[in-house]
């Protein structure tokens, strides 16, 4: 048999093997030089990126339409981190890796990840600097946002100026993963006013349970209600998220947007404030440190102002608030995050109203009683404040007692009436109990008894000295500024117990209203509790004797324009060691037929009468010069209200400049200490933003001319109207920079721009 050589099989494989080479390397010819662009058209049309868009928010106003919040445009830089890490790997063949101590099933190891913030300062920040538009930043807080939630763009920059952002349209950095856009942030017109009503908004702190998180390449989540009315109304003011569809080339660089869906802006909420009473009454309390002022309309519950002071600017939390701030205001003792118009107090004397009506229900209403400077209960003597000037109030009768603020009169004519009347009365006007107003921090306040007194203190029995000292405010007793006035529009509008109401209504885009709450009765006096409009009317006597009689402890109040009754209060207080009495003034105008109440606290003050009363008489004589059309009110951004702990003897508003003074003392003083109050700060986690690191620092080498200052929190930008999105000039032009610019539109887009708001 004849054999085969090896060699000719060695040939014929290498034959094989040669047509083989043959073979790719003309299919290799076809696919990369023949048919290349083919090929390629086909990569890019098949690598789309889909990026999440926000969800615009709804606008908050006034009754009368006046916008209290919007949302304004503001020009950012976005970091899309993941594609920073792919460009750098193509470029360079391999990314820097740094390690961290991570958990891998709930046990501790060295953890490996891209270097980003290396990739950053190599590739992005020199580009920046170039240009004169770097930031500082935190790098290690940059590096975090890689590692746990890179399906998110890093905000780099906020609210560029126009000058930075004819920079970014003008120069094609080439840089993949940085981004330009528009996006609406929330925007506090007023600034610092109505902030403890309105709160502030962040984003959300759980990104992985989003429910459409895995819907996108790259995912921009909605903001959200942090505290107030922000939190409470959030499903009714976020709206529907958009996306943009962006087109990425063959080497993973984003070239352009190539479609979009524009996001759907939410619900509108119409409040009951007036934003104009709201400017007023701010504006009166600050002459104070400590305080709080509530307006309401006592013919339906609807509050029409409410201001604590010290305050706070919600902008400054937009889209985040540095780290540095955020530690200012957590150590400022002076509390400026807490609504002190929800927060409960001792009420002092005003809270001899409450008892008046309880004991004109339980049938003692005709009885007088006398004052010989005090009332023996047990092993205590209860003095009345007037023992202190070596006087007597003599025989009174109840106006008479409300008029001069007897406490000896209210220690008998409280345990007359008995601490189950007073209970009672407190219940049916909301005392000891939330308001249900949809805000963070309301407190409940005291209202005491026995069986209050049982559940906190089970061993302790209720006394005649309890119910004497409930009877002027003191002791335990503990009332909000709102639930006072609340009890005071019962008062003033003959018996009817209202809810405070905070939200009118709910409108959608159009107009058309969505949910709209009436005015709700909590009780009546008068069906409910028993009384008659006769009895009703001698406390109203005695609010009106306060204020418009000599002798009176609220003679600073009184007003020929506006008849007003009111009644002073003044709970004795220490605050490490030093008096910082509680002082209040409750009060409704005109007296005939009331529009308005308004009750105004003072902490660290001498009298109610020297103090809080002038600042109720200057809230109301302002509501009716600007009611009548007397004086106009000019709506402007307030700065936030410093707090302090200057005690202050009086106010006087007569001088050009109100001031506190020593010249006037209304008598009426504490005479024993009261509880602690309940102040409960908002339960809030802001977005707190790192301040920079040294890794972060940067340098840069070109400054642009005639460039604005950053200033988000304080700068009033005119806000775009984003409830019906239409395509932004500026924006046209530069949807992603470092990729192609469409140039059929661009060139003529560039002409028609129009600038922007600068910060």
């Amino acid at each position: 048999m004849k054999r085969t050589r090896p060699g000719s099989r060695i040939l014929f494989l290498g034959l094989l093997i040669l047509i083989g080479f043959a073979g790719i390397l003309i299919r290799l010819w076809d696919v990369q030089v023949v048919r290349g662009t083919e090929y390629a058209s086909k990569i890019n049309t098949s690598s789309q990126v889909t990026v999440r868009l926000p969800a615009v928010r709804g606008e908050i106003l006034d009754r009368n339409g006046i916008k209290l919040v919007e949302n304004r445009a503001s020009f950012e830089v976005d970091f899309y981190l993941p594609d920073m890490v792919r460009a750098y790997r193509e470029m360079k063949g391999s990314v820097p890796i740094t390690t961290y101590r991570g958990r891998v099933h709930n046990m501790p190891r060295d953890l490996k990840e891209a270097d980003v913030v290396k990739i950053v300062s190599e590739t992005v920040i020199p580009r920046m600097e170039e240009l004169g538009v770097a930031k500082d930043y935190n790098a290690n807080a940059l590096q975090i946002h890689y590692r746990t939630n890179r399906e998110v763009p890093y905000n780099y920059r906020q609210d560029l100026d126009f000058d930075e952002m004819a920079i970014f349209s003008e120069k094609n950095l080439g840089l993949a993963g940085v981004n330009v856009s528009v996006k609406p942030v929330r925007w506090y017109i007023y600034g610092s006013m109505a902030a403890h009503l309105l709160g502030y908004v962040g984003s959300p702190h759980e990104l992985d349970k989003l429910p459409d998180l895995r819907d996108f390449n790259f995912y921009e989540p909605d903001i959200e209600g942090k505290t107030q009315l922000e939190l409470f109304l959030d499903e009714e003011l976020k709206g529907k998220p958009g996306a943009r569809i962006l087109q990425r080339n063959a080497k993973g660089v984003i070239e352009g947007e190539v479609g979009r869906r524009e996001p759907t802006q939410g619900n509108n909420a119409y409040l009951t404030i007036d934003a104009k009473i709201q400017y007023i009454t701010e504006q009166a309390l600050r002459v104070v440190g400590r305080g709080a002022a509530v307006v309401v309309d006592p013919r339906n519950g609807d509050i029409l102002a409410m201001a604590s002071v010290p305050s706070y600017d919600p902008n400054v939390f937009i889209p985040s608030i540095s780290a540095s701030e955020w530690t200012d205001i957590n150590k400022d003792e002076t509390n400026p995050l807490v609504n002190r118009a929800i927060s409960a107090y001792a009420p002092g004397s005003t809270y001899k109203i409450p008892i008046a009506l309880a004991g004109l229900r339980a049938g003692v209403g005709e009885k007088s009683f006398s004052c010989y400077g005090g009332v023996q209960y047990g092993n205590k003597y209860m003095r009345c404040w007037i023992a202190e000037k070596k006087r007597t109030h003599g025989q009174l009768s109840l106006e008479d007692a409300i008029k001069v603020s007897c406490n000896a009169f209210f220690y008998q004519f409280g345990n007359a009436a008995g601490i189950e009347q007073i209970v009672a009365v407190g219940n049916m006007l909301g005392l000891g109990q939330k308001s249900g107003i949809p805000v963070s921090g309301e407190s409940p306040g005291v209202l005491p008894g026995p069986e209050w007194l049982s559940a906190v203190n089970p061993r302790s029995r209720w006394s005649n000295g309890l119910t004497a000292n409930t009877a002027i405010g003191q002791g335990d007793v503990l009332a909000s500024p709102l639930q006072m006035a609340m009890a005071t529009a019962a008062v003033a509008n003959g018996g009817i117990v209202y809810y405070p109401r905070l939200v009118d209504r709910i409108t959608d885009q159009s107009g058309k209203i969505v949910s709209q709450d009436p005015p709700r009765v909590r009780a009546n006096l008068v069906t409910d509790g028993g009384l008659s409009e006769e009895q009703i009317s001698k406390v109203r006597k005695g609010m009106w004797s306060v204020v418009n009689e000599g002798g009176g402890t609220a003679g600073r109040a009184l007003n020929s324009k506006m008849p007003t009754a009111g009644k002073t209060g003044t709970a004795q207080f220490w605050r490490s060691g030093k008096k910082d009495n509680h002082t209040w003034f409750i009060s409704f105008a005109p007296y005939e037929n009331p529009e308005y109440v308004v009750v105004v606290f003072v902490q660290g003050a001498k009298s109610g009468g020297g103090v809080s009363a002038p600042i109720a008489a200057k809230i109301l004589e302002g509501i009716r010069k600007y009611k009548s059309g007397e004086d106009g009110v000019q709506l402007a951004a307030l700065e936030p209200s410093k707090g302090n702990f200057l005690f202050t003897e009086s106010v006087n508003f007569d001088r050009e400049v109100a001031a506190s003074t020593k010249l006037f003392d209304d008598g009426e003083t504490a005479e024993t200490p009261s509880a602690s109050g309940q102040e409960n700060r908002p339960n809030a986690s802001p977005n707190v933003r790192a301040d920079a690191d040294a890794a972060g620092r940067v340098k840069n080498k070109t400054k642009i001319p005639n460039r604005v200052t950053e200033s988000p929190a304080s700068a009033v930008p005119p806000p775009v109207p984003i409830s019906t999105p239409r395509p932004n000039p500026i924006q046209n032009i530069f949807n992603f920079i470092g990729g192609k610019r469409d140039n059929s539109s661009g060139s003529d887009q560039r002409k028609k721009a129009d600038k922007p708001p600068a910060r």
